[in-house]
């Protein structure tokens, strides 16, 4: 197995098989403390609620889309009494916790609500008066929520600052404090595409569009590439009915980002006002392949576009499907009214026949009042998890399972081959971020770096990798020495895939690449010889899940992203995300080509801090096989 040095306060030895991450604020028995009150911030110690004889306690913790991960803004927990209809509010606190005391005993119907979140419903009982009934509920991003972020280009830290306080004052809906604390921003860093987003999106939210139409056309002009900003911006001129306008930001918006169904919805919604009815049908239908159900004023766009285009039957077709998915959608009763009147071919006075001569006008439709109004919705500082994401695979591709474990699995043999045969040059770049995801601070390490491969008797898989930095409290970032990422492939080698539960899931694309898409997840059955963190003399084993991107042809992993099954709150390790890819990297001199890694990202949250961190390698360096040429490996930590 691999060993590893960080000598930061005082030497601490370190193993692992892939990863390991090592704080100078951990103190060496970490993860050996049973008692509570020798180190208070490592446990949260029991709470004390009181409440009337015979009646109970209900606590809820609320979590943002992901376990481990506490709602970052207040949320209102509406309680009601099946029985009596009695109501019970609470509000959560900044940990993420309501609490209800003197709850009698019954059936009661619970919603929790939070800005630029879907409302969670809970039905439940209250049988015990003795105990607290602890429940956590998973929140939802809410689609029609924005993302916001606020970058650290072309703004000041007292700007930035501003902007901060402005977004905390927009998720609760304060918009006086917001306007006050953007102006402020502004006034520092006028240039800065980020504070003109915050206040097109104000302005937005005060429906004075002229305004707004004027920030977001800054926001745009001076980040031509941000799609959602350019999505806001079409629908400030759709609101403003300068269609042209519309058109124009939607179009550049969609080529931003083509997978957001809204930017399709609203350019569906711009050409049908300006009566290009192919177009829009065509448009809307993008939207809907992209948003689903959850894209349902796309089918009220694509319903007006067929039935001007005289297609009645499959207008009423649309019509009844936006109304199945959105019945209190505040546009509903008037498609109602009029699928009965398309039915009964009796046109209102003002309505006419459609240009094929045989459909009816949607005067009294409005498709834009069918959208929710623009929500509020931190941009996520790291990548959706692996069960966050139902990747497209292609319908009646059947994957051979067999052959693509069998086949992968001689490709990681020859990467393992391959890893023993080069250096590289290694760029590290470090990026401490806080709770909105905006870079603190920003480190970039290069390194000479060569890698060993060994095997053992026990048909284990190890690599020993070597930097020209010793690893000393300076060698990596915030003290954070980590390793191994580029070998994440081994999950598939014949080796070690017993120890996981691998699944293909059909087969999909990675630019424009055919490949087999693999789950895997490690099993609880088998011991975990992948991932772990070693602090002090405690071990803590990690088990990892994850997907593969394999070729179709040559069973080649191009791509693999993995994150942890479940927070480690012993070390305060709540997520990680890595993300690795390889390809083929030629040696014109040796006349061949070699599978190589490319780059290796990871996104954690550890320690109450949020970190991005990326190896990149170039200027790979063959070493010859058929010679006795050697390579010099740099020389190891004292003490190894």
């Amino acid at each position: 197995m691999r060993r590893y040095w960080v000598a930061i306060n005082s030497p601490i030895e370190v193993w692992c098989a892939l990863l390991f991450l090592v704080s100078s604020q951990f103190p060496a028995a970490l993860g050996q403390v049973q008692d509570p009150t020798a180190n208070p911030g490592a446990f949260e110690l029991m709470k004390i609620y009181r409440t009337a004889p015979g009646t109970g306690v209900l606590v809820f913790t609320l979590f943002a889309e992901r376990n481990g991960v506490h709602l970052d803004r207040q949320a209102v927990l509406k309680l009601e009494n099946v029985s009596n209809h009695a109501v019970a509010v609470a509000v959560t606190d900044d940990a993420g916790k309501g609490v209800f005391t003197d709850i009698p005993l019954g059936s009661y119907e619970l919603d929790a609500s939070a800005v630029g979140y879907l409302t969670q419903h809970r039905d439940m009982k209250v049988i015990d008066s003795q105990r607290p009934i602890e429940t956590e509920l998973l929140l939802q991003r809410d689609p029609y929520a924005l993302n916001l972020d606020v970058a650290a280009t072309i703004m000041s830290p007292k700007a930035r600052k501003q902007a901060k306080h402005a977004i905390s004052a927009l998720k609760s809906g304060n918009l006086t404090a917001a306007q006050k604390q953007l102006d402020e921003a502004y006034k520092l860093s006028p240039s800065s595409p980020d504070v003109n987003f915050l206040l097109g999106y104000l302005y937005f939210a005060k429906k004075d569009f002229d305004q707004a139409g004027s920030f977001l056309g800054t926001a745009t002009t001076l980040n031509p590439t941000n799609g959602q900003a350019l999505t806001l911006l079409g629908r400030t001129h759709l609101e403003r009915r300068d269609y042209p306008a519309a058109r124009s930001a939607l179009e550049q918006a969609v080529l931003a980002d083509s997978d957001s169904w809204m930017s399709h919805d609203l350019l569906a919604d711009t050409y049908l006002r300006q009566k290009d009815y192919g177009r829009a049908r065509d448009e809307a239908q993008v939207a809907i392949a992209k948003g689903n159900a959850v894209a349902s004023p796309a089918q009220l766009i694509l319903a007006q576009a067929l039935l001007a285009l005289g297609q009645d039957q499959e207008s009423i077709q649309a019509f009844n499907t936006f109304v199945e998915h959105a019945p209190k959608n505040p546009q509903a009763d008037q498609v109602r009214r009029l699928i009965a009147e398309i039915n009964e071919h009796k046109p209102t006075p003002t309505t006419s026949a459609g240009p094929a001569g045989g459909g009816i006008a949607f005067s009294g439709v409005d498709s834009l009042a069918a959208l929710d109004a623009p929500a509020l919705s931190i941009k996520p500082w790291a990548p959706p998890g692996i069960d966050e994401v139902k990747p497209q695979v292609a319908s009646g591709a059947e994957c051979p399972t067999a052959t693509v474990i069998e086949e992968s699995g001689k490709r990681i043999r020859e990467l393992v081959d391959d890893l023993s045969r080069f250096a590289a040059i290694e760029d590290l770049f470090h990026q401490s971020l806080d709770q909105y995801g905006i870079p603190i601070r920003t480190e970039t390490r290069k390194y000479d770096y060569v890698a060993t491969i060994s095997e053992s008797s026990a048909a284990s898989v190890f690599i020993d990798e070597y930097r020209s930095d010793k690893l000393t409290e300076g060698g990596f970032p915030d003290h954070i020495a980590s390793t191994g990422f580029v070998t994440l492939a081994l999950v598939f080698h014949p080796d070690m895939r017993q120890d996981f539960d691998l699944r293909c899931e059909g087969l999909g694309d990675w630019h424009g690449e055919p490949s087999w898409l693999v789950h895997f997840q490690q099993r609880s059955d088998r011991p975990n010889r992948m991932h772990s963190y070693k602090v002090g003399d405690q071990l803590f084993s990690v088990d990892l899940k994850g997907r593969a991107w394999i070729t179709a042809n040559k069973f080649q992993i191009i791509r693999i992203e993995a994150d942890i099954v479940k927070p480690l709150p012993s070390i305060q390790l709540l997520s990680e995300h890595q993300i690795v890819e390889y390809g083929p990297i030629p040696f014109a001199r040796k006349n061949t080509s070699l599978w190589l890694p490319k780059t290796a990202e990871i996104y954690f949250d550890f320690r109450k801090h949020h970190y991005y961190r990326r190896h990149s390698f170039d200027h790979y360096m063959l070493f010859s096989v058929e010679t006795e040429e050697k390579r010099k490996e740099p020389p190891k930590p004292k003490n190894d």
